[in-house]
This record gives structure tokens, sequence and C-alpha cells, in this order.
């Protein structure tokens, strides 16, 4: 049994505010996966970390691809941008721990290699080989982690808007996103989480919109400093990666992220530039994304 003591520590830690916005969140999630209309199989794994959701979409005997998706997000939101890596890859979508989707509210230190432990248990336990990562936004700090840690079954890496290499400017930051956010959670106006939204993304959708609003009303998010790799860590790795920046985020602008990964990663294969894009970049982009993705498959 948990003391008193722990019961009140594990509840601050909990990732959703209480179990009515869990249900929300989790309604939402299985709204969009359906929407998907894709054939899928979902598995809870075990791990030290914590359980772990995950969907696999497509032909258990193509090599395998983990799709890791960002901050605020889930899986079917990451599979509903990549249509088409199913044709030639066995996907692994993940729910990332301490997010609004399936697996546990266990937030992980980012700073320590826990998230590249806790993908590397998950790859192993699903006894995946030769393995395709695909992070995007926090999912890139995921992938990047996995890599220090040991990056014996991966293949190649695609890093798309990756958190953990550059930082934008944090005056901008606050004044262009956080305080509209703090407010937003405060009042629950629409108004501020637009502004939010209008940062953020690109484009955006009413799912997407919808979505946002009800996690960062439900859901205690981590607002502590972003880490950012060290020169000595990349120098380490030899997995090929490609990078994918968006020129117009604020939070990881695309020329300063390109200009640093070329100083710190030796095994940098490709970066490119995604043009007038915003943090989540346009449905075009990601379908390039998508498609380049495709053919290094294709090329092997």
């Amino acid at each position: 049994m948990l003391s008193a003591v722990e019961a009140s520590k594990d509840k601050q830690h909990m990732f959703f505010k209480s179990q009515e916005g869990k249900s929300k969140i989790l309604s939402l999630y299985n709204r969009k996966l359906k929407e998907l209309n894709i054939d899928y199989s979902d598995k809870l794994v075990d791990t030290k970390f914590g359980k772990t959701n995950v969907l696999c979409v497509g032909d258990t005997n193509l090599p395998p691809l983990v799709l890791i998706h960002g901050t605020g997000g889930c899986a079917p939101q990451i599979l509903e941008s990549f249509p088409n890596l199913a044709s030639q890859y066995c996907v692994y979508a993940v729910d990332v721990l301490a997010q609004p989707n399936k697996s546990a509210e266990n937030r992980l230190d980012m700073k320590s290699l826990d998230y590249g432990k806790w993908l590397l248990e998950l790859i192993i336990k699903l006894r995946l080989k030769e393995v395709t990562l695909v992070g995007f936004s926090f999912g890139g700090l995921i992938s990047l982690k996995a890599l220090e840690y040991n990056e014996t079954p991966i293949k190649q890496v695609f890093l798309i808007a990756p958190v953990y290499i550059v930082n934008g400017n944090p005056i901008m930051n606050v004044w262009k996103m956080f305080i509209p956010l703090k407010k937003f959670i405060k009042t629950n106006n629409q108004a501020y989480i637009k502004k939010v939204m209008d940062v953020l993304f690109s484009e955006y959708d009413g799912f997407a919109l919808v979505f946002m609003s009800t996690v960062f009303q439900n859901c205690n998010m981590d607002f502590s400093p972003l880490p950012v790799i060290s020169k000595k860590s990349g120098k380490n790795i030899k997995t090929p990666i490609t990078i994918f920046a968006a020129e117009k985020d604020i939070m990881f602008p695309g020329k300063k992220m390109i200009k640093r990964a070329k100083q710190v990663f030796p095994s940098l294969e490709e970066s490119v530039l995604l043009e007038g894009s915003k943090h989540v970049p346009h449905l075009k982009d990601f379908k390039e994304i998508e498609e380049l993705i495709l053919s290094k498959s294709e090329s092997e």
C-alpha cells in the first residue's frame, strides 16, 4: 500500500487532472483512430518505466518503423500525418508516456537518458531489429536519447522539428505562446488557444483545435526548460540522421537547427528546411517527408 505522503506525491505526478478529463481525451483519441479507418492491432507493452500502448499498422514481415509523436499528441494523430508508410514498413506508432493517450502517466526526466532507455526497452520487447525511427517534435528528443543510450537496433532516424538540438528565443516564446496558453488554462477562452495554435501550427482543423483545447484544460503539462544535446554526445552517434527543420518554428528555429546539427552530428545524412513552416508543418510538408522516407526505403 502507498503511504499518505507517497499517495499525495503520486497525485502531483498524475498527467490527467481528473478521471473525467481523461475520459474526454480518450474519447477524442478513439474518435480519431476510428476516423483513420485502418487495420491495426494494439499492444500494451509492460516496461519498467510504465505500461506503453503501441498501435501496429501494416504487414509484420515488412521492415519495422517506429513512429513517435510530440508533446500534447497521440499515436492516431501521428499516424494520420503519415498514411502511406505502412505500404513499405510495419509501422509501430507509440503512445508516449505522460501524454494525452493510452500509455502510463509516468513523466520521465528529460535531462537523463530515461526516455532513450524506455524506447530501447520497448523496441526489444517488440522484438524489432534494424528499426527506422521517425520522431516529431518531442519524439525527436526521444529518438536522439535512444541513439545516445544504445543505437544497436536502430538503422536510421528521421527527425521532424525535433526538440533537443536548439531552442528559440525564450522571451519570444513566453510572449507569443506561454502567456496566451496560461490565460487559456485559466479562462478557457477560445481566443487564447487560437493564438497558441496560430503560433504552433502551419494549418490545423477543427479536431486539432478541440483536442489541444481539451488537453490543456485537463492535463498537467510540463513547462520545464528543454535540454539540448551536447556536441560530445552527438559526435558518438553513428546512425544516419535526416532532419526536417521548420523555417518559421519559434521554439526550434529551422535555420539555427540545421546549422547546429551540421556541427553536432557527423552522421547527419541530410537536412531539409521546410520553408514557411511553423512548428507543426503543413500537410504538403508531411507528404514530402513521407515520400522521402519511402524513397530511402526503396533505394536500399
